[in-house]
C-alpha cells in the first residue's frame, strides 16, 4: 500500500519538476515546451491510483455504512502523532472525483497553455495543487490534513497571480480603470493572488491554534479516533462553540463564505484551467469536504449537545445566506468567469447548509451535501473549461457571442446546454434528484420550528437557475456579436466533452441505483412539493434564456454586478482598520520607546546628578541634610497631629 500512496501523491510532483527545471534554463530550449506531458502523465498515475483505491480496498460500491479502513506510517509513535490515510466512504469518491477532474483538465491545459511564458511554473503549482487536495482527502490525522491545507494555499498563490506581469487585459477582473468611489474596481493578477492567500490566512491561523487545542484535549490528531461526545461534555457549551468555530474559520474563508467571498472573485484572473480546478474539486472544495467528515464522524444526530446545536445552527445559516448571496450576484455579472465564480460561492453553501442540517436530519443531510458537491463538480468544471475556450477564440473575457458562436463551436454549445440543465435542478435531469433531497431536508426542519431555510433554499434554486440560463444565453444565442478567431481547439473540446458525459453518468446512477442514497434521492424527486419546485426552477431558467437582461433593471443589475459593493469591506474598509491600528501600535511603540530610551534614563541621570553633587565628602552639609530632614518630619508630624 505504501507504493500506491507514494504514487498517488508524488507522480504528479516528482513529474512536473523536470519542466520547472527545462523552463529555468537560460535561453529556454526549444523541447521544453513539450515536457508538458510528464506532468499530464503524472496527473494520469494518481488517476489510476485513486480508481484502484475506489474499486479495490473495500466494498464496492462503497456504502455509507462500511467501516473505514485505515494505513498508518509510524511517525513519532511515542506522541500518537503518525501518518494516517484512511479510506472510506468520502475519501475514496472524492479521491476518484478529485483525480479524474484534474486530469481532464491537465488534458485540457495541454492546449490551452502550449504558448504561455511560464510553463515550468505552472505545470509545477498544478500538479501540486492536486497532490496537495488528495492529502487532504486521504488524510485521517489532522497534522497531515495541515500539509495538504497549506499545499493548496502555496498553489493558489502561485496559480492565481500566475501571469504576473499584469500586461494582458484578458487575465484582468473587473472593466480596466474604473472607479466606484475612491476605489479601483478592477483587480490585476498578482493583486488577486495576493488578495487570496492573504484571505485563506485570516481563517487559517485560528484554525491552526483548534487543532492544537484538539490535541491538547485528546492525546490524538485522528479524526475518526477522537471521542467527540467526551470532548464537547469536558470543555462544556462555550468550549465546544469557542473550539468548533476557530476550527471553522478555515472551511469558511478556504470555501469563499461570507464575509470571506471576494478572494474567490478576484481568484479568476489566473488561468482558466486554474479556475475550473479550484472551483470543481479541489481548494474552495475542500472546506465543504472537510466539514462533511468532521460531521460524518462526530455524529451530531447521535450528540443533541447545545454547544454543538449552535454551531450547526449558525454554519446552517451562514451557508443559505452565502448560497443566496452568491447567485443574486452572478444574475448581475457579465464576465464569464466572475459569473461562474459566484455560483460556485452559491453552490458552497449549499453544501454547507445541507451538511449543517445534519444536526437534526441525521447522516442522509451530509451525503446529500456530498452528493452535490460530485455533481456540481462535473457541472462546474464543464463550464469553466467551456469559458476558457471562449475567450481563447473571443479574445473577450465578457459574456459575448450569438447564434453564430453556437454554429461554429457545437460542442462547446452541446457542452453548455447539458451542464446548465444538469446542475439548475431541471427535472428529470442530474442535479434535481440530489436537489430533491435538499428540499426535503429543509422541508424537516420544519418540524423543529425553522421555516427560514426552506425559502432560502427555493428562492435561491430559482435564482440559480436564471443565471445559468443567462450565461447560455449572452455566450451562444442572445449575447453581442464576437469576432471569432478559430484556431485548433479539438483536445479543449475532447476535455470538456468528456466532462459533461460524466454528469449523464451519475445521473443514470441517481435513476437506476438501488442502494442509498441515491433511492432516497429518487424518492424525494417525484414528491409534489420536489416537483413544483422543480416546475418553478424550469420556468426561471427558460425565461432567463429568453431574455437574458433587462433594461429597465440595469441599475439593480449594475449593483448585483458589482458584489453589492461587497469589495469595500475588503479593499477599503479592512485596510483603513488596519491602517488604524498600525497608527496606535506605532504610537504606543513609540511612547515606550521614549519613555525607555529617553525619559526614564534622562530621570535616573538627573538623580544621579544631584545625588554625586550632596556627596562632596564635607561633614557640615551632612549635618545640615540630617537637620533638615529632622525638621522636615517634625513638621509633617504636627500637620497630620501625630
Amino acid at each position: 500500500m505504501i507504493e500506491l500512496l507514494a504514487l498517488l501523491f508524488l507522480s504528479p510532483i516528482v513529474l512536473s519538476i523536470p519542466i520547472a527545471i527545462a523552463w529555468g534554463m537560460d535561453p529556454k530550449p526549444e523541447w521544453a515546451r513539450k515536457l508538458p506531458i510528464l506532468s499530464v502523465i503524472g496527473l494520469f498515475i494518481s488517476l489510476c491510483v485513486a480508481l484502484y483505491i475506489l474499486f479495490n480496498v473495500g466494498s464496492f460500491p462503497p456504502l455509507p455504512e462500511d467501516e473505514p479502513i485505515k494505513y498508518t506510517i509510524a511517525w513519532l509513535p511515542e506522541y500518537n502523532i503518525n501518518f494516517v490515510f484512511i479510506f472510506d466512504y468520502l475519501s475514496k469518491i472524492m479521491g476518484a472525483l478529485t483525480a479524474i477532474i484534474a486530469f481532464l483538465i491537465g488534458v485540457y491545459g495541454l492546449e490551452y497553455m502550449k504558448e504561455d511564458y511560464r510553463l515550468g511554473w505552472y505545470w509545477f503549482f498544478f500538479n501540486l495543487f492536486t497532490a496537495s487536495m488528495l492529502l487532504v482527502v486521504y488524510s485521517d490525522n489532522l497534522l497531515m490534513f495541515l500539509i495538504g491545507w497549506e499545499g493548496l494555499g502555496l498553489a493558489s498563490w502561485g496559480l492565481i497571480g500566475h501571469w504576473f506581469r499584469d500586461d494582458d487585459p484578458l487575465s484582468f477582473v473587473g472593466v480596466i480603470d474604473r472607479k466606484v468611489w475612491k476605489l479601483n474596481y478592477f483587480w490585476s493578477p498578482s493583486l488577486g493572488g495576493w488578495r487570496a492567500i492573504s484571505t485563506i490566512r485570516i481563517g487559517d491561523m485560528p484554525m491552526f491554534f483548534a487543532i492544537g487545542a484538539l490535541y491538547f484535549l485528546t492525546g490524538t490528531l485522528n479524526i475518526s479516533e477522537i471521542d467527540w461526545s467526551s470532548l464537547f461534555h469536558q470543555i462544556g457549551v462555550a468550549g465546544t462553540l469557542i473550539l468548533m468555530l476557530t476550527f471553522m474559520m478555515g472551511p469558511f474563508t478556504k470555501s469563499a463564505q461570507l464575509p470571506f467571498s471576494e478572494w474567490l472573485m478576484t481568484a479568476m484572473t489566473g488561468p482558466t484551467t486554474v479556475s475550473a480546478l479550484l472551483h470543481s474539486a479541489t481548494m474552495v472544495a475542500a472546506g465543504t469536504y472537510m466539514f462533511m467528515r468532521l460531521s460524518w464522524y462526530i455524529e451530531p444526530w447521535n450528540h443533541h449537545f447545545a454547544g454543538l446545536e449552535y454551531l450547526y445552527l449558525i454554519v446552517l445559516f451562514i451557508g443559505l445566506i452565502s448560497a443566496l448571496y452568491g447567485a443574486l450576484v452572478a444574475t448581475g455579472c457579465l464576465e464569464r468567469k466572475v459569473l461562474l465564480a459566484a455560483s460556485t460561492m452559491s453552490s458552497l453553501g449549499l453544501m454547507f447548509a445541507s451538511s449543517a442540517a445534519s444536526y437534526w436530519v441525521g447522516k442522509i443531510a451530509v451525503l446529500v451535501g456530498f452528493w452535490y458537491l460530485v455533481t456540481h463538480a462535473f457541472a462546474k468544471a464543464t463550464l469553466f473549461l467551456v469559458a476558457g475556450h471562449l475567450i481563447h477564440v473571443t479574445h473577450d473575457r465578457f459574456c459575448v457571442g450569438d447564434i453564430e458562436v453556437a454554429k461554429k463551436l457545437k460542442a462547446a454549445f452541446i457542452a453548455t446546454i447539458v451542464a446548465t440543465i444538469c446542475l439548475s435542478g431541471i427535472p428529470p435531469f442530474t442535479a434535481y434528484w440530489v436537489k430533491s433531497a435538499m428540499d426535503e431536508v429543509m422541508h424537516h426542519l420544519i418540524h423543529h420550528e425553522m421555516v427560514l431555510p426552506l425559502i432560502l433554499l427555493v428562492i435561491t434554486s430559482i435564482v440559480y437557475s436564471a443565471f445559468l440560463a443567462k450565461f447560455l444565453s449572452l455566450n451562444f444565442y442572445k449575447g453581442e456579436k464576437a469576432h471569432l478567431h478559430l484556431h485548433g481547439g479539438q483536445v479543449m473540446g475532447t476535455a470538456y466533452t468528456v466532462m459533461y458525459l460524466m454528469l449523464l453518468v451519475i445521473l443514470g446512477v441517481y435513476l437506476t441505483s438501488h442502494i442509498e442514497p441515491f433511492t432516497h434521492f429518487f424518492e424525494a424527486g417525484l414528491a409534489t412539493s420536489s416537483l413544483a419546485v422543480g416546475l418553478a426552477v424550469t420556468v426561471s431558467y427558460g425565461f432567463a434564456l429568453y431574455k437574458p437582461r433587462i433594461k429597465a433593471l440595469a441599475p439593480i443589475g449594475t449593483f448585483l454586478g458589482d458584489r453589492m459593493y461587497m469589495p469595500f469591506l475588503n479593499d477599503f474598509i479592512v485596510p483603513k482598520i488596519g491602517w488604524a491600528i498600525a497608527f496606535v501600535v506605532d504610537c504606543c511603540n513609540k511612547a515606550i520607546d521614549f519613555a525607555c530610551h529617553k525619559a526614564i534614563p534622562r530621570m535616573f541621570e538627573i538623580c544621579s546628578i544631584g545625588i554625586r553633587s550632596i556627596q562632596n565628602g564635607r561633614l557640615e552639609r551632612y549635618v545640615r541634610i540630617i537637620v533638615g530632614f529632622v525638621l522636615l518630619m517634625a513638621v509633617v508630624s504636627t500637620v497630620v497631629g501625630w
